[in-house]
């Protein structure tokens, strides 16, 4: 099993607009991948899942993934991660 541990970069958490993107790049994937804070792990795919994990900026979650493709999947979605989402957002506006 593939496993990374990530801070979440973006200033408002795992919420609203950056848990969105994570969900949604989490479903382009073709091998699921859990995330994981403390004891609770939920599916990457599902926001009221990763939205119920109340992860914070500069909260550590794991990502988890098993299978073909786990070790790409899972740099996709550091990657993400460690961006400010909200940030882009500000620039792009």
């Amino acid at each position: 099993m593939a496993r990374r541990t990530v801070a979440v970069a973006s200033a408002s958490g795992l919420h609203a607009r950056p848990a969105k993107l994570f969900v949604q790049a989490a479903a382009r994937l073709e091998v699921p991948v859990t995330v994981r804070l403390g004891e609770k792990a939920v599916p990457a795919k599902s926001m009221l899942g990763v939205l119920s994990l109340g992860a914070v900026r500069g909260t550590e979650v794991t990502l988890e993934a098993d299978g073909p493709g786990a070790e790409d999947a899972l740099d996709t979605l550091v990657a993400l991660l460690s961006r400010d989402l909200d940030a882009d957002e500000a620039l792009n506006a």
